[in-house]
């Protein structure tokens, strides 16, 4: 069987954010599955895709909203506003549908597509819709859009996330309606996304890295807490806002606390203890320097890959419940708290004692062997397609 893979942006290899870290391990388990895939989509500009000779790069684009001009923006919205689009679909309108269509051809026969996530699935939908297709729903993007809306900073912002609001609706509706089967990233979305079916969906239990990590050999630690993130995107922006605000005035003053990441502009805290770092060459060993690592999501909805990666390396942790969301698994030296104090206090314990790390090894094999199981009962769906040439 071959699938095209449909993406935003091709693995180039960095694996800089826990979007790129969920492809990685989507298309993985779907290469273990005995599937030949081919990538579909852009590349970040200056860069090159992990594995050229299985992929079709469409061009170079930068999304990114924190580094786009002011006209850029205006562009995009009007792009949006003109091809009843939403904003992230938009921004990868780039090649015409004729030239999509061409590539789409020049990937050889295919048997169906897996729509990875909505951006250029909506953006080109009726380029997609001559094939079967598997649909990734990385989140419930119409839900995360209104939860923008209700924390955005100005009338306009929440203007247009209202706007997104609405198009996803219809969008992620039609998406997951045509659909052979759809994949979520949390067991809570299915059903948010109508397809709670076992026959219609799957959550897919994700891993960070293809092979189970070693024991953990003591490190140096050279801060209490270490955190790292694309802190401008909107649901990790409001994590991090809460953190800031409400749990680190209840943290001492010598309280290290490192985060490494892009942050939005203006983003600053007065506690002496607070660092932040930028990018960092090795995120595992920037998160194993620390003695505790806070997992702070406030809401928004598929899987918090940092948490993953946390049970993976078997790191000591304070957790929100959203931050749980999706994982049925919490190990020992993981403290759930919600309350910004409680939250605190758990911090300051758990940096205070000795580093209690937990082999994360069994936890990774559990969720690579589900992740494979659930990957082979979508794949079913599109058995009896044909072979012939995409027309």
């Amino acid at each position: 069987m071959h699938l095209l893979f449909v993406t935003s942006i091709v693995p180039d290899g960095s694996l800089a954010s826990g979007y790129e870290i969920a492809n990685e391990a989507i298309v993985d388990a779907l290469r273990r599955a005995g599937v030949r895939v081919t990538v579909l989509g852009y590349t970040w500009p200056g860069r090159k895709p992990a594995d050229p000779d299985e992929t079709v790069v469409l061009g170079s684009v930068d999304v990114r909203n924190e580094t786009a001009s002011s006209l850029q923006k205006v562009r995009w919205l009007a792009d949006a506003v003109r091809g009843g689009l939403t904003f992230s679909s938009a921004k990868l309108r780039i090649v015409g549908a004729g030239v999509l269509r061409e590539a789409i051809r020049g990937a050889g026969p295919v048997d169906g597509y897996v729509l990875n996530s909505v951006q250029l699935a909506g953006a080109y939908e009726k380029c997609f819709e001559d094939r079967p297709f598997l649909f990734v729903a990385h989140n419930v993007e119409a839900q995360s859009a209104r939860e923008n809306a209700r924390t955005a900073q100005d009338a306009f912002q929440r203007l247009l996330f209202r706007r997104e609001a609405q198009l996803l609706q219809g969008l992620e509706s039609r998406l997951c309606r045509k659909a052979r089967f759809v994949f979520t990233l949390a067991e809570e979305d299915r059903e948010a996304l109508g397809v709670a079916s076992d026959s219609r969906s799957a959550s897919l239990p994700l891993v960070t890295r293809e092979i189970a990590p070693s024991a953990q050999s003591p490190v140096e630690i050279d801060c209490e807490a270490a955190m790292i993130g694309t802190w401008t995107w909107q649901p990790n922006r409001v994590g991090l806002t809460w953190f800031l605000d409400e749990i680190v005035p209840h943290l001492p003053a010598g309280f290290r606390i490192k985060i490494a990441g892009s942050v939005p502009a203006g983003m600053a805290s007065s506690h002496p203890g607070v660092t932040f770092v930028g990018r960092v060459p090795d995120a595992h060993e920037f998160v194993r320097r620390a003695a505790m690592v806070p997992l702070i999501s406030r809401g928004g909805t598929g899987v918090q890959l940092k948490t993953i990666e946390t049970f993976e390396l078997g790191l000591p942790s304070v957790a929100t419940s959203s931050a749980l969301r999706g994982i049925a698994y919490q190990p020992e030296n993981c403290v759930v708290a919600d309350d910004p104090r409680q939250f605190a206090a758990a911090m300051v314990a758990l940096a205070a004692g000795k580093p209690r790390y937990v082999d994360g090894r069994g936890f990774h094999e559990a969720q690579r062997a589900a992740l494979d199981s659930r990957i082979a009962t979508g794949l079913e769906t599109l058995l009896p397609v044909g072979q012939e040439a995409c027309a």
